[in-house]
């Protein structure tokens, strides 16, 4: 659930993935409190950092006491308080690193000169594969994000076809058909 709140509050979603995200913020309450409460810790890390503290000159006494003795003490116990809360904070945020497998893409294309790949583990850039000698098997060897994957092989930079070693498919918004590709660690 971090991982999609990061993408909305960074604006790294798309807007029918912004139209999901508000869906299912306001289905799930659990959801809801912790986007809010994201939200709210990123408006505090926002902020302007104070260049100073304002220099207050009063004394007053309450019940006997001279509280401006007091002052230095209050002032050390806030900012440790303040400095754990901004340690807890900026952890609690940060996710860890995705995971990558490393993976080899192979495809037997024997009458082709040329092969490449395209997918969602590339944001879509095309990637050409190499010839293994003259067996007619081309190949390349990514390190992929854990996750849910499609990609496409691309012939001699027009024809596009689906990894026939793997069975998900899925229909891609021009026509055609994507490989889904499901890694895990």
């Amino acid at each position: 659930m971090k991982y999609l709140i990061s993408m909305f509050m960074d604006n790294e979603m798309g807007l029918e993935e912004k139209i999901e995200f508000v869906k299912k913020v306001r289905d799930e309450d659990d959801f809801y409190d912790e986007s809010l409460e994201l939200l709210e810790q990123e408006k505090l890390i926002r902020m302007a950092p104070v260049d100073r503290v304002p220099l207050v000159l009063y004394k007053e006494k309450k019940r006997g006491f001279d509280l401006s003795l007091f002052k230095p003490f209050r002032l050390l116990a806030s900012a440790g308080v303040m400095a754990a809360f901004i340690i807890f904070f900026i952890f609690s945020i940060q996710e860890k690193a995705p995971v990558s497998i490393h993976h080899r893409f192979i495809i037997y294309e024997p009458e082709v000169s040329k092969v490449e790949i395209s997918g969602s583990f590339t944001n879509w850039k095309v990637l050409q594969l190499k010839k293994i000698g003259s067996t007619g098997y081309w190949q390349i060897e990514l390190n992929i994000p854990q996750g849910e994957h499609r990609y496409t092989y691309i012939l001699e930079e027009r024809e596009r076809v689906t990894d026939p070693t793997i069975l998900t498919r899925e229909q891609d918004d021009f026509g055609g058909e994507n490989s889904v590709l499901f890694v895990e660690a």
